[in-house]
């Protein structure tokens, strides 16, 4: 499973949320699952329940500097097979390679 999410710290009484956002982040480093992060949010792999850790982790994170946290999640779930997000890069690459010798 893939789940990408972004965490929206609220009622710190600053414009900048990066120390809460970095605490979320180290929190679901700590957990072990793979993951990236980029500008917009983190990708984390692993098993539902995993990932759902990862979540609480980063939420209760959060919450100890800020009287609320909002989440935007996107799940990505395969029945069929597993996939990382490498995978589903490299997938796209190939299409994008394929794409451009039409």
């Amino acid at each position: 499973m893939l789940v990408w999410f972004s965490v929206t710290p609220i009622g710190t009484g600053s414009p900048s949320v990066s120390r809460e956002v970095a605490r979320a982040v180290a929190a679901v480093r700590a957990t072990g699952l793979r993951c990236e992060t980029d500008a917009s949010g983190t990708l984390v792999e692993g098993t539902w329940d995993d990932c759902m850790d990862a979540l609480a982790a980063a939420r209760e994170a959060v919450l100890e500097s800020a009287p609320r946290v909002s989440f935007t999640c996107k799940f990505d779930v395969r029945g069929d097979r597993d996939q990382s997000g490498a995978d589903k890069v490299a997938s796209l690459e190939q299409a994008l390679e394929e794409e451009t010798q039409r």
